[in-house]
This record gives structure tokens, C-alpha cells and sequence, in this order.
């Protein structure tokens, strides 16, 4: 039975569509019939999770594991069939996924905010020219 021992990142990058968590040798261990193998950066270093659909997105990637001499290969779609494999990556990139949400939440509240700021002028507008205040229709056409 395959089962994983350690499973912490290296690095973690992000990008505005990706976080790639990079792995080493001695955050990535796994167990197969009670032998520990060692993560080994020989064919594939990271998994690659999109941002918007919370995918593994190198699927084709296989992962190689060493015990001594003896070297394992293990493709990735075996690897995220493990439920601590995908449990950990998950909590691993919860805070950049969340990071994503506030940063679009932060740009809407400002989007919101100019609006709400241009109609406040043209209100403003509005009243100056009711009064027939010439000096103060000429300040607030300068802030649009």
C-alpha cells in the first residue's frame, strides 16, 4: 500500500494563473510496504494547480522515488489517488487561492468606489449649476 510519510513544499510560486509547489528530497517521502522512499527531482519537481479551476494541471508528470539504489518512478495520476497527497496539497495552497479572492474582492471595491466617486461629482455638477455657481461647476468639470 502506498502511502505518504511527508509531504511539504519546497517553494511555492505563484502566478496570476498558477501556484507551483516545488518539491525536494527531504520534504517528500513516501511509504510502500513500510520502505520509505526518498522524493528525487529527476523527471518531474512540482505539481501545477490552476488558480481559477483548482486543477492539477501537469497530469502527465511522473515523480521519481529512491531507496538506496533502487529508483521508483510514479506517474501522477497514481499520486493524486492518494487521499493524503491531494488532503495536503489542498491546505498547501489554500492561502494562495484565498489570496486570489481578496486581490479580486480589493479590485472590485475600487471599481465600485470610482463609480460611486464620478456620480457624486456629476451630482455635484448638477447643484452648481442650479446655483448658477460658475466657479465651483469649473472646479468639479476639472475632477472628471
Amino acid at each position: 500500500m502506498l502511502t505518504v510519510k511527508k509531504f511539504e513544499p519546497f517553494f511555492i510560486k505563484t502566478d496570476n494563473e498558477n501556484i507551483y509547489v516545488l518539491l525536494d528530497q527531504e520534504h517528500f517521502t513516501i511509504s510502500i510496504e513500510n520502505e520509505i522512499y526518498h522524493f528525487t527531482p529527476e523527471r518531474c519537481k512540482q505539481f501545477v494547480i490552476n488558480r481559477f479551476t483548482k486543477k492539477i494541471e501537469n497530469l502527465d508528470a511522473t515523480f521519481a522515488f529512491k531507496k538506496g539504489d533502487a529508483l521508483l518512478y510514479i506517474p501522477m495520476n497514481k499520486l493524486i489517488n492518494i487521499p493524503d497527497v491531494l488532503i495536503k496539497l489542498y491546505f498547501i495552497t489554500k492561502p494562495h487561492l484565498e489570496e486570489m479572492k481578496v486581490k479580486n474582492m480589493n479590485d472590485d471595491i475600487e471599481v465600485i468606489m470610482d463609480e460611486l466617486e464620478r456620480l457624486n461629482v456629476k451630482r455635484l455638477i448638477d447643484k452648481a449649476l442650479d446655483e448658477r455657481n460658475e466657479e465651483t461647476f469649473y472646479d468639479l468639470i476639472a475632477l472628471l
